[in-house]
């Protein structure tokens, strides 16, 4: 009787951690145990396992007098899910004499069935992404993850489907091929299944507000009656955004998969999440006993749209302060704290009153339920939102026509793009590791920032009247600045104040 192990990995948040599967053999009567804090999936994977190596050819665990211990080290971490079963198989098989390998460069990931086949897995994504800074140079993962996996670079990624391709791999009997890096550039970039701002009837303000909001990456919020257009904008915004970089892809690919939400293999555009009212605090900023990102991290580098805001919990929308501020989200837990990306658009929208109406038609809200409704938006998330739209009613003269005059999205596209590459070489040569103009901080704005004369005496003023906090007079400056470069100037000038100045919410909103 032996000794043996191998190494597969967990995710721990995003953060890939390196688990140590041991296997020890002793005389006796038949036992098999798993220890370490596994959960369920993980107690349950001895029977799993058994089945899969007497379906392989090889004597079960269950058909010998022996004792099996598997362990799975660090001891005190929390594991979950059956990604370990093909681990625990090789290292018992190891163990037990059946083959030998070299495992101390490879991982292996993935779940086994009773006739041992290999099954997808999640998060292998943001695993293989980080398991060569581990000191790893071979994977080994399931059939299913390889389109996910392709986009790995720096380790050498083998694709399998049973038990068996892996030990004759390992023992030498039939070598597998690894699998080959997927290539960015061949992506045909199509927005056909996006909705085009071409088609959307008039608005030309909104549509010019969601161009800098795309731009410069500035959360934006749209305010108008029911059925005046608020969420075909907001579904149309995404055709005006750039496809993702090959890094952006992978980050974004990889949030999903962790959080087993990858309904395609991989995702080359920003991501466009609209969760429902309803949804509850953790489905929106992440939790759980294991983390798991919420709605505003599987929005990273994307949009998240919140439809009807006020009718959001309270405290949804408070828990919005941080993450809108800071492009992060913290999770914290008695075992510790977990910190997810949330760089995303938020783009909200809203009715200006319960009832709909908001004056247009004559509101019928009493006063005390306009007030409580216009409070659900409290100030500091006020100042957090850079541009604020009224959405107006379209005249019945302009829905008849067949097609708008306006922009295609393409056109605005190319627009933003250019924007957004004159914001890209402006943090370069500064040195700032930033993208857009929505992000920067004081420092950043002190640094950057260029006003004419009057450019500065405009907002001094402005600032004045309308008493702005710091925040907003900050905020200000970023939509300006996103004008400027869609407009290809080097410094801001007065009109590009002006016109982010209308941005502001008025107080009769």
């Amino acid at each position: 009787m032996g000794i043996s192990k191998s190494y597969s990995v967990q995710l721990v948040g995003l953060q890939a951690e390196t688990i140590c599967v041991e296997v020890d053999i002793s005389n006796g009567l038949h036992a098999f145990s798993i220890v370490g804090l596994g959960d369920r999936a993980v107690e349950e994977a001895k029977d799993r396992v058994s089945a899969a190596i007497k379906n392989s050819h090889f004597v079960s665990p269950k058909q010998k007098n022996q004792k099996v211990v598997v362990s799975l080290a660090p001891a005190d971490m929390r594991k979950e899910g059956p990604s370990f079963d093909l681990a625990i198989a090789l290292t018992y098989l190891s163990a037990t004499g059946d083959i030998n390998f070299d495992y101390t460069n490879k991982i292996f990931l993935g779940e086994l069935s009773l006739e041992g086949n290999i099954r997808k897995t999640n998060g292998i994504l943001p695993i293989l992404c980080q398991i060569s800074n581990l000191g790893f140079k071979e994977a080994f993962i399931p059939k299913g993850n390889e389109t996910e996996a392709s986009m790995a670079r720096n380790i050498i990624i083998y694709a399998v489907s049973t038990l068996t391709e892996v030990v004759d791999h390992l023992s030498g009997t039939s070598m597998l091929s690894p699998i080959i890096a997927y290539d960015m550039d061949n992506i045909s970039i199509q927005k056909n299944n996006f909705v085009d701002m071409k088609v959307i009837r008039g608005h030309d303000m909104v549509k010019r507000g969601l161009e800098i909001a795309a731009a410069g990456a500035h959360n934006l919020m749209m305010s108008g009656p029911p059925g005046t257009g608020k969420t075909m904008l907001a579904q149309s915004f995404t055709s005006i955004l750039p496809a993702l970089t090959y890094e952006q892809s992978v980050e974004v690919t990889g949030i999903h998969s962790a959080a087993r939400t990858l309904n395609e293999n991989l995702i080359v555009y920003p991501p466009f999440r609209a969760p429902h009212h309803t949804a509850s605090y953790p489905a929106i900023v992440g939790g759980g006993n294991f983390p798991k990102p919420g709605e505003i991290t599987l929005a990273h580098r994307g949009v998240l749209f919140m439809d009807e805001f006020p009718e959001f919990d309270r405290s949804v929308i408070e828990a919005l302060r941080q993450p809108l501020e800071d492009r992060t989200i913290t999770i914290s837990r008695a075992r510790g704290a977990v910190t997810f990306p949330a760089q995303c658009i938020f783009l909200a929208s809203m009715n200006p009153c319960p009832c709909g109406r908001g004056g247009e038609r004559g509101c019928l809200c009493p006063q005390h339920v306009l007030e409580a409704y216009r409070r659900k938006i409290s100030g500091p998330i006020t100042d957090r939102l850079d541009i604020w739209l009224n959405v107006h009613k379209i005249d019945y003269e302009k829905m008849t026509e067949k097609i708008s005059s306006g922009e295609d999205s393409s056109t605005i596209r190319n627009r933003v793009i250019k924007a957004r590459t004159i914001q890209s070489d402006r943090y370069k040569k500064f040195n700032i590791n930033k993208s857009y103009n929505g992000e920067m901080n004081a420092s950043d704005i002190e640094k950057l920032i260029n006003l004419d004369d009057v450019a500065k005496k405009t907002i001094r003023s402005s600032a004045e009247k309308m008493e702005l906090s710091g925040r907003s007079f900050h905020r200000i400056l970023k939509v300006a600045q996103t004008i400027s470069d869609l407009g290809n100037r080097d410094i801001i000038t007065e009109p590009d104040i002006l016109e982010a100045l209308q941005y502001r919410r008025k107080m009769t909103d």
